[in-house]
């Protein structure tokens, strides 16, 4: 039993930050992205979730969520083709707003994604709002450098070649 305790105390903050619920998707697919905040910020309420979308994820939907308000923001991209149309404009930040999540729960923010990027590492750079104060979810590794190591580290998406499929 206390060795079960220990390996929860060690696990833990590997869940201490905002993270996605699958951090593999191949180059080409759509792909659902769960962001898992959970927890709030220094023991306040979680109030808000706003997501950076890199370059590389492309043509985002996001899921709405009951009690929050939904904000879609759209801006100038370096054009793309999808199926024959030309995007000169697409999702750049999806924020859910006016919400209430408790420090001592957690919820998940959804969207769907192409993903365009090259095999390798994306980052989502996240801002978590709450009653009192803000955690930016927005440092992003040095080559090698392990993600846990850093205070507030970017959701990390990893991009596999086209065809290739990988579950955590």
């Amino acid at each position: 039993m206390k060795k079960l305790a220990l390996l929860a105390l060690l696990a833990a903050p590997a869940f201490a930050h905002v993270s996605l619920d699958n951090p593999n998707a191949a180059t080409g697919s759509y792909y659902k992205a769960v962001l898992k905040v959970p927890h709030g910020c220094d023991g306040s309420a979680t109030t808000g979730v706003s997501i950076e979308l890199p370059p590389g994820l492309q043509l985002a939907h996001p899921m709405p969520k009951a009690g929050w308000k939904l904000d879609i923001v759209r801006q100038p991209v370096t054009p793309f083709d999808n199926h024959g149309t030309l995007v000169k404009e697409d999702v750049t930040r999806i924020s859910w707003s006016d919400g209430n999540l408790p420090d001592d729960q957690y919820d998940e923010f959804a969207f769907q994604t192409r993903v365009a990027a090259q095999p390798g590492k994306v980052f989502i750079k996240v801002r978590q709002q709450c009653a009192q104060g803000a955690t930016d979810w927005v440092q992003i590794p040095a080559e090698g450098q392990d993600a846990h190591a850093l205070k507030s580290p970017a959701a990390a998406l990893t991009v596999t070649p086209a065809g290739e499929v990988h579950h955590h």
